[in-house]
């Protein structure tokens, strides 16, 4: 009998020989990030002596934190194979929305938080609907949103920054934990809450599939469209909780904060060995990537480095990973054929020629 109505319905599996691939260009692109940051560290720390400070390593742990949290939601995004360009002006309107809410209608300071994520995960939601249900590319429709969502917080609070916060709101990101400032708690556990996701859930493994390949997770029964809204919005929620953390530190909502800041967290994802075609990524190559940015930033102010330049030399590592991203991409895909010939040949000499479809061979 044939088996040609069964293999249609067949779940589509993902082969050993994939899974190492992927895990390949993890390793590698994880340990091109770190090197990479360490040897910026070493020549920062030869040529300052303010570097290697623990004050100075706080500040960056700082200064780092609110791209690096974002990334977090981004890199899942990019593992679909996906973008999100929103979440910059997702990040400007959530403090918007959290300091008005906390400063105007006297709602207690979680409450205000509470409803930065909210309206972050709302927009994500929006991205998630445009890309599944409307079909528009990624690209396109963040980019769309990215448009909408700038003007909202001008619309929303007018021009003027949302002032009249009550003191406590500093602790949000001011606050300590011993030596630690608040904002690199926040880090830590939402990284590892994000690495574990990845690792250990559905989430995780079906962003990995879909960006490997969307067609066979589909094929496969991975529900695509309903996982796919989740993923755009988990780092659009916390964008809003990034904006609220922005905020506590200036004590103030800033409508025209979160410019450009998209460019910094999808940088960081890219550096840290995100593939910008799917599929590949993990949380760790991510805050490598942030911190390499962070590192570069702050060694370039120590050294009297203008802020033009700084963009200058992310810019040029943006090209570098980006580069060489194509360059393993291309490599493990010709070691991947040459094995995928040896196995063909060495199945023909042992069993000769494969079986037409419909013989008895394949009944």
């Amino acid at each position: 009998m044939s088996t040609h109505a069964g293999a249609s319905r067949a779940p589509v599996s993902f082969g050993l020989s994939d899974r190492v691939k992927d895990r390949m260009q993890d390793v590698a692109s994880q340990l091109a990030a770190a090197g990479s940051l360490i040897l910026v560290a070493v020549l920062l720390t030869i040529a300052s002596p303010y570097f290697l400070t623990s004050n100075n390593l706080f500040n960056i742990g700082v200064q780092v934190s609110i791209v690096a949290i974002i990334a977090v939601g981004e890199t899942m995004v990019i593992l679909t194979g996906g973008i999100d360009l929103s979440v910059g002006a997702v990040a400007g309107l959530g403090g918007i929305l959290g300091t008005m809410a906390i400063a105007k209608a006297g709602l207690p300071i979680p409450v205000g938080i509470l409803i930065a994520v909210l309206a972050g995960a709302f927009i994500g939601f929006v991205n998630g609907v445009l890309v599944t249900q409307m079909k528009l590319p990624p690209f396109i429709a963040t980019l769309g949103t990215l448009s909408v969502v700038s003007g909202l917080p001008f619309i929303v609070g007018g021009e003027n920054a949302v002032y009249g916060l009550p003191s406590s709101f500093r602790l949000f990101g001011e606050g300590q934990i011993g030596p630690i400032p608040m904002p690199i708690i926040y880090l830590i556990l939402i990284a590892g809450a994000g690495s574990l996701i990845l690792r250990r859930t559905k989430l995780g493994r079906y962003a990995y599939a879909i960006g490997s390949n969307q067609e066979a997770a589909r094929l496969s029964g991975i529900p695509l469209n309903r996982y796919l809204i989740v993923v755009y919005m988990i780092p659009a929620a916390l964008a809003g909780f990034g904006g609220m953390i922005a905020a506590s530190l200036v004590h103030s909502g800033q409508p025209n904060y979160g410019v450009g800041l998209e460019l910094n967290v999808i940088a960081a994802c890219v550096i840290g060995g995100a593939s910008l075609f799917g599929g590949v990524g993990t949380i760790g190559g991510t805050m490598i990537g942030a911190f390499l940015i962070a590192v570069v930033t702050n060694g370039a102010v120590l050294l009297n480095i203008t802020q033009y330049w700084q963009q200058v030399i992310i810019g040029v590592i943006i090209w570098l990973a980006v580069w060489w991203d194509q360059v393993r991409r291309k490599r493990l895909s010709s070691a991947s054929e040459q094995m995928g010939r040896r196995k063909t040949d060495g199945d023909e000499q042992r069993g000769g020629a494969p079986a037409e479809p419909g013989s008895a061979h394949a009944a």
